[in-house]
């Protein structure tokens, strides 16, 4: 028929107005995000020149903080050195449980106990971070002496678990503490991703006489492996960023120390906590510093594992 609408016409007439209410506001809130973002950005990149103007240290190999002193020297390499070498002791620790709970509740529990073990994986995500270092400041540094003299006894000649007594208020507990409180959220995700697992693909492998273990090694653990290391990528961004239970537990210092085992080490994070307040311009200047270095790291992160989903179309949905 001549007279008749083409049909981009007709979709358009049958637009409701909501439709396109709701389409603007959600288009509004991705711009405003990006602008937010890179407000942040900006005003991180502006603090951070005026302090490195006034920096008589190299900023990235300086084993020193001094940013209140005249001139200001201070430098990054022991606070990148702990962020990161916490953070991969927390991943080795948390991940591998993360991933046995997850299979555990996702696959092997029954319903009764599988859905309130799921509730309480759920809630320790919600446990504020300062009760997390409560925690580990009185009760976890006092009982690690012994896995520590263990350590020393069978890898100590390694000079990597090497220990000479003292407080347990090292790298490694810190790599313990953040290793437990990123794990209800590499748990929580993993789980969701393997119960996303076709069916179809568990009953063909049980039809051909597979084992459970042989169903989650051949379907379940394939299916869900973006998600994992997604999920991994999550836990990797909050244990990078952690604050206040790493200041409660660590005894800083401006030392990288062969063994994991000594007190001693800082992050990112936890200098900036406990220095602020008493910094003065160029020291608030130089602590803004390296919290843009933390920014650009944990944005890294998280852009990895965005890629790492974009590439299963059941997870871009």
């Amino acid at each position: 028929m001549s007279g008749a609408p083409a049909p981009a016409e007709q979709a358009k007439s049958a637009t409701r107005p909501g439709d396109r209410i709701f389409l603007g506001f959600s288009r509004g809130s991705g711009i405003l995000l990006l602008v937010i973002m890179a407000a942040i950005a900006a005003f991180l990149a502006v603090r951070a020149v005026n302090a490195l103007s006034h920096n008589e240290g190299n900023f990235f190999t300086t084993f020193e903080w001094s940013a209140n002193s005249t001139p200001p020297v201070f430098g990054i390499a022991v606070l990148a050195f702990g962020t990161v070498v916490s953070s991969l002791i927390a991943m080795l620790i948390a991940v591998p449980v993360a991933i046995g709970v997850a299979l555990f509740v996702s696959h092997y529990a029954p319903r009764k106990l599988a859905t309130p073990l799921s509730y309480v994986i759920d809630l320790l995500a919600a446990v504020p971070s300062i009760v997390y270092g409560l925690w580990g400041a009185l009760f976890l540094v006092p009982h690690l002496g012994g896995l520590y003299s263990w350590l020393n006894d069978y890898l100590g000649w390694t000079g990597i678990f090497a220990y000479h007594d003292g407080a347990a208020r090292s790298l490694f507990t810190i790599g313990i503490l953040l290793a437990i409180m990123i794990l209800p959220i590499v748990t929580s995700v993993s789980r969701e991703v393997f119960l996303q697992t076709p069916r179809m693909n568990e009953e063909a492998a049980l039809a051909l006489g597979a084992t459970r273990w042989e169903v989650i090694r051949m379907s379940v653990l394939p299916f869900g492996r973006s998600g994992v290391i997604s999920a991994s990528m999550l836990g990797l961004g909050r244990a990078l960023g952690e604050t206040m239970a790493v200041a409660t537990v660590l005894s800083p210092s401006f030392l990288i120390n062969t063994s994991l085992l000594d007190p001693g080490g800082g992050t990112f994070a936890q200098n900036i906590a406990s220095s602020f307040k008493e910094s003065g311009e160029i020291g608030k200047d130089a602590l803004i510093a390296s919290g843009l270095v933390l920014f650009v790291l944990t944005l890294l992160v998280n852009g990895a594992a965005r890629m790492i989903i974009a590439r299963r179309k059941e997870y871009t949905a």
